[in-house]
């Protein structure tokens, strides 16, 4: 299977959930990398518009396509999910159940479902798994990023 990954150029080809580890995400607290993925490359630019603002768009951006095993994902079942997981901010239930996915080490990628699109999914990659090698980098595209899509109003 191949997942999408939007960010900024100079980190297209790190694998190392960095970025997760210090800022952490919906399903991870700060100190544990994990590396956001997402189905398809429209849900990968959303996922990426909802957390940054505009006046921080980095100007250079790719997206990054990674082939994962789909044999290794494990998907998170209905009755899994934490009740408040689509409370914005992030609510500590889905962070703990994130970290806890990540420092246990039995799967090297959860698939969970997205706040944006509940019925699209994100997967989430372990790069501390020892099944992290069989992550593998497809293609790095430079995109252009529309900006009007941070200027939609409500």
């Amino acid at each position: 299977m191949i997942v999408y990954r939007v960010g900024k150029t100079k980190h297209a080809k790190d694998l190392s959930g960095e970025g997760a580890r210090l800022f952490g995400g919906r399903w991870n607290h700060q100190l544990s990398p994990c590396l956001y993925t997402s189905a398809t490359r429209a849900l990968a630019i959303l996922e990426f518009s909802v957390n940054v603002h505009l006046e921080d768009l980095p100007h250079l951006l790719s997206i990054t396509s990674i082939e994962i095993p789909d044999k290794l994902i494990k998907e998170l079942k209905a009755s899994e999910i934490p009740a408040d997981w689509k409370t914005i901010p992030a609510p500590s239930s889905t962070k703990n159940l994130g970290t806890e996915f990540l420092k246990a080490l039995a799967s090297p990628i959860l698939k969970v479902p997205s706040v944006i699109i509940e019925e699209e999914f994100n997967f989430l990659l372990n790069p501390l798994h020892k099944e992290s090698s069989r992550f593998k980098i497809v293609d790095i595209k430079a995109i252009s990023y529309d900006e009007r899509i941070k200027l939609i109003k409500s």
